[in-house]
């Protein structure tokens, strides 16, 4: 692959009508590809036969220009072997890219970058909001994707604009109303390319730069990232006992958008009391605010049944409904849906066929019959028990540890826990330390918009096996007692 980079190289660089003889360009031209570590030290030349046939040259102009590099000392051969760069020549390190140095974005784009960053720890104990992925149907799941794929039509392989492929909008609508009490036909149900982007989307569409959106504080950083990119001020309401809270927000200023995650908090796990929905769908209504509705894990609930979606308690069609397979199927399958009023349905479906395109129709064709099959449901029964155990280890094995002053967040539910710290523990240091050793911490901090008001660790355990449990809450243990005042 290099030695053919190589002959292209230096074909769209030799002049044919120049002054300058080719053996002489090819002499000069390798000579600078050497020096600037394009050419780094012991790589190889294509063979003086190859490279004189691809670029249309006679061999011995091929010679004549590698025995003259050879005797300046740029190119040595091996018997046997070929021709290559002489090892005085190393590939120079990277640019180093300083962030004092302007970078051409726009200042909606900076103030994305400075707040955001690529998140690290996204698989092992305690990487929050990753599944169990080894046990995931995968045969069966790989056997429904091989026959639609085969079996797809040339439509299904083609740009499509129906907002999802009707089977799967159909079993969704049954499965959401079914299990979630939310109200809506399956036209209402848009396939999306998950979260992220159903949350860009409503936001592109309903609200404009510089309006206000309030989130939940702490709360999701995805949310965080896709509302600041869409360039609205941001607005953090606190959470308490109930969930979010309207009343305690101070600032004047009415919102567009109101994020919540009223069935299961993200990430101090409460769930949002009925009189507190109520109010909250007041005042919506009152302020002409759309609710963002992010149902993320409402399938793992341990002491109770899944908890109905707010959205079905509202009557003026206020609430976008969002919802995401990565958290029980895997992340990388990249399908989340929204449910949206009737009235918003043309207006989403042509932004997001536009904008993003709609994703591939024969995966969401085996996503319906992995639904119509009983897969999901199965999948879902067996991941809901394993979750419960799970988390019931993580709290044993802190509670007989060094750790046991953590106090943790409740369990009804979910893929994760909070374990708040004490005064004279420092979260970032403890996360820090434990990233050394391949244990992820995230603190707590990190899904504060205002001041963090609390310190803590979010601890995920889903998609971590009994033996990383234990030891990765030793190492939390370990650490947590190094900090004791």
């Amino acid at each position: 692959m290099l030695e053919q980079w190589i002959i292209d190289a230096l074909a769209t660089q030799l002049q044919r009508d120049s002054r300058e003889g080719l053996a002489r360009q090819l002499m000069r031209l390798l000579r600078e590809h050497i020096r600037s570590g394009q050419l780094a030290g012991d790589t190889r030349l294509p063979a003086s036969r190859d490279l004189a046939r691809s670029l249309g040259l006679g061999r011995n102009t091929v010679l004549e220009a590698y025995e003259q590099l050879q005797a300046e000392g740029y190119l040595h051969s091996r018997h046997g072997a070929g021709t290559f760069v002489s090892g005085l020549f190393a590939k120079p390190p990277a640019p180093v890219t300083r962030r004092d140095q302007p970078l051409g974005l726009s200042g909606r784009g900076q103030t994305l970058f400075d707040s955001v960053g690529l998140p690290t720890g996204l698989y092992g104990a305690f990487a929050p909001g990753v599944p169990e992925i080894p046990l995931f149907p995968h045969t069966c799941w790989q056997g429904l994707l091989a026959r639609h794929q085969r079996q797809a039509s040339s439509a299904m392989l083609c740009y499509t604009a129906d907002g999802g492929l009707p089977q799967l909008r159909e079993a969704l609508a049954e499965y959401l109303q079914l299990s979630r009490g939310v109200h809506c036909r399956p036209e209402q149900i848009l396939i999306t390319q998950g979260t992220q982007q159903a949350m860009e989307l409503a936001a592109r569409l309903l609200a404009d730069p510089g309006d206000v959106a309030w989130l939940e504080d702490p709360g999701y950083v995805g949310a965080h990232a896709a509302l600041r990119g869409a360039g609205l001020q941001l607005v953090p309401v606190p959470v308490d006992d109930e969930g979010l809270n309207p009343a305690a927000v101070t600032d004047p200023r009415p919102p567009r958008l109101i994020y919540t995650t009223p069935s299961h908090q993200y990430p101090l796990g409460v769930v949002m009391s009925l009189p507190r929905r109520l109010a909250l769908l007041a005042h919506a209504a009152r302020s002409g605010a759309w609710i963002l509705e992010d149902d993320y894990d409402s399938e793992f609930r341990y002491s109770s049944q899944p908890l109905p979606a707010l959205q079905g308690l509202a009557q003026d069609e206020r609430v976008i409904y969002m919802g995401t397979l990565s958290k029980v199927m895997y992340p990388g399958l990249r399908l989340g849906y929204l449910v949206v009023p009737d009235s918003l349905i043309d207006p989403f479906r042509a932004a997001n066929a536009r904008l993003y395109r709609e994703s591939s129709y024969p995966v969401q064709a085996a996503l319906a019959e992995f639904f119509s099959g009983g897969h999901f449901a199965r999948h879902v029964r067996r991941m809901r028990e394993l979750y419960r155990e799970r988390q019931q280890l993580l709290r044993e094995v802190l509670a007989d540890s060094p750790a046991a002053g953590l106090q943790l967040s409740p369990g009804s539910a979910g893929l994760h826990l909070v374990a708040y710290l004490p005064a004279g523990h420092d979260e970032h240091a403890l996360s820090a330390a434990a990233a050394r050793e391949q244990i992820w911490l995230r603190p707590l901090a990190r899904h504060y918009l205002g001041a963090p008001q609390q310190q803590g660790l979010v601890l995920g355990y889903a998609g971590v096996n009994d033996k990383a449990i234990r030891h990765g809450a030793a190492v939390l243990a370990r650490l947590y007692a190094l900090q004791e005042p």
